[in-house]
């Protein structure tokens, strides 16, 4: 089942099963289950190393505005953009930030 983001409280992790490249300084990835290859360019392929241990998508934006030089809302729009893309083709794992109290 696909899980989407609902805030950027939630966690995201790589999904198993995938194998990742560098090609200059963009990364590809083949899907070992699709048997697809993905672009993930370089701002996706810096996204993709910082979800090797479940980080939260705000921690996700923090790291990449120190990064890039792009603005915070459109940082948090193209950042869920690319995570939504990745849900839809089961290349993540989504994890519901979980309130305490």
């Amino acid at each position: 089942m696909k899980v989407p983001i609902n805030s950027l409280a939630d966690k995201v992790v790589q999904g198993q099963g995938n194998i990742v490249s560098d090609m200059g300084a963009e990364k590809v990835m083949l899907s070992i289950q699709k048997g697809k290859y993905y672009n993930l360019g370089e701002t996706g392929g810096r996204i993709w190393e910082l979800m090797k241990e479940p980080i939260s998508v705000q921690q996700l934006v923090s790291s990449l505005l120190e990064d890039f030089q792009v603005d915070k809302a459109t940082c948090e729009d193209q950042v869920l953009s690319f995570l939504s893309q990745l849900i839809m083709e089961d290349l993540i794992e989504v994890a519901h930030d979980q309130p305490t109290g």
